[in-house]
């Protein structure tokens, strides 16, 4: 088979990329942003969690009870060169992530104050024989998005998956 041409590895991460809002959203997330870019690199999503009391009391009880997540897609086949996309995510990358939240959060400085984690999302993607466009109850199962001739699963989100290098 052939490869693709470039531009379809785009649509590809991109579809990886909506599986995992929808997961997210479905776990009690709010979507913040997405591709969110700066100079210094891209994040794939930004999502915010309220916890139990996020919703009532003042602006320090909500800022305690909210996470900020910044989350790195990786959308892979099953023949990949780089374990799923873990490879992919060196200290470099880790280092641009890091410093695009940072731009991020100068942005939003209402948001600056949040406990922040990077979290990594591997969605395995597996070419189908028909043109389907269905997303199976992520409530009850692996979530799964299938559309255009793929098939895509979440296959492992890693919460707090690295810190930021410029922490001891």
């Amino acid at each position: 088979m052939a490869n693709p041409p470039p531009s379809h590895y785009a649509d590809i991460g991109e579809l990886g990329e909506d599986l995992v809002v929808q997961w997210l959203q479905s776990t009690g997330w709010v979507i913040l942003h997405r591709r969110f870019s700066c100079p210094w690199g891209e994040i794939d999503i930004i999502a915010q969690h309220h916890g139990l009391n996020g919703e009532a009391g003042d602006e320090n009880d909500s800022t305690q009870n909210s996470t900020l997540a910044f989350v790195e897609v990786k959308t892979r086949s099953c023949r990949n060169w780089d374990a799923g996309g873990r490879s992919a995510i060196t200290l470099k990358k880790q280092g641009k992530i890091c410093s695009t939240a940072r731009i991020f959060l100068a942005q939003y400085p209402e948001k600056a104050n949040y406990p922040c984690r990077f979290d990594v999302a591997i969605v395995y993607c597996q070419r189908t024989s028909k043109k389907l466009s269905e997303v199976t109850d992520i409530s009850k199962t692996v979530p799964s998005l299938s559309t255009d001739g793929y098939k895509f699963k979440l296959q492992e989100y890693i919460a707090g998956a690295f810190d930021s290098p410029t922490e001891s």
